[in-house]
């Protein structure tokens, strides 16, 4: 008597919906991103005109959000459906993307090393620049004012950076009521008020300098940035290793999960 073994090789079920589990979170971040984005959007008033756009000096922070949606959404989506449909076209595209964003971000942080002044002095005239448009854009001034106050730092290098701004430049021709002062985000306040005074920096470098210090923070942001880094290097890297991590799971499952559609395409 013969007996024949049928083996019926299967994609495995574990790796399959792994894969997709890990996806539908990227993906649903993803459209998330991209409805705060154009929520944002809205309330300015740009998708009614959408000239804004290009009439923006600054950096529009809306731009960073919907970058990352759309590029969090469009992996999410190749992920879930390759993963779903078994279709090699979109792992390898997905892995393949991923692999991409690991490779620029461990070069990205090489290059930051390795060229830490050119870097130190790109990120200071990007900040420049963002104090000139101050006023432009209600995001990018929510996002300065953000970074002072939780530095408690005034300018890129000192509050007199506030100086390329029109309207708190000391210049004379200029009638503005902010001129010769510095954002609300620069004051020191007291933390028992419960009322935020946004002109609490009219004015104030009209003073001698040595009386700055009792009304506004004189540190810029980069020089504490620069003295935060160190202090903090263990939260970078635990930061940057689980994002690692993460890149690197996914790379796997969908590697893993091409090589048994291949397996299975072979035997059959």
């Amino acid at each position: 008597m013969y007996y024949y073994r049928y083996e019926n090789a299967e994609v495995s079920c574990c790796y399959k919906y792994l894969m997709f589990s890990y996806n539908i979170i990227f993906w649903l971040a993803g459209v998330a991103f991209i409805a705060a984005g154009f929520w944002a959007w809205s309330e300015k008033g740009v998708l009614l005109d959408l000239t804004q756009v290009t009439r923006l000096h600054g950096f529009d922070p809306v731009w960073l959000v919907l970058a990352v949606g759309g590029i969090t959404f469009i992996l999410g989506f190749a992920g879930c459906v390759g993963a779903l449909r078994e279709n090699i076209c979109l792992l390898k595209f997905f892995s393949g993307v991923i692999g991409f964003i690991f490779i620029l971000e461990l070069t990205a942080a090489v290059l930051a090393v390795v060229f830490q002044s050119q870097v130190r002095q790109w990120i200071n005239d990007f900040f420049l620049a963002n104090i000139k448009a101050y006023r432009d854009d209600i995001d990018l001034q929510n996002l300065i004012d953000s970074l002072q106050r939780m530095n408690h730092c005034c300018g890129a290098q000192e509050p007199n950076d506030w100086d390329l701004n029109i309207y708190f430049s000391c210049n004379d021709t200029h009638r503005s009521r902010e001129r010769c002062g510095v954002p609300f985000s620069c004051c020191i306040t007291d933390p028992a008020d419960s009322v935020v005074n946004t002109q609490c920096g009219y004015d104030v470098r009209n003073k001698p300098k040595r009386d700055w210090t009792e009304h506004i923070f004189t540190k810029g942001c980069i020089p504490a940035l620069e003295d935060w880094l160190p202090g903090n290097l263990y939260t970078v890297a635990i930061v940057f290793i689980v994002i690692s991590l993460l890149q690197m799971v996914g790379i796997y499952l969908a590697r893993t999960l091409i090589s048994d559609i291949l397996k299975v395409k072979f035997n059959y």
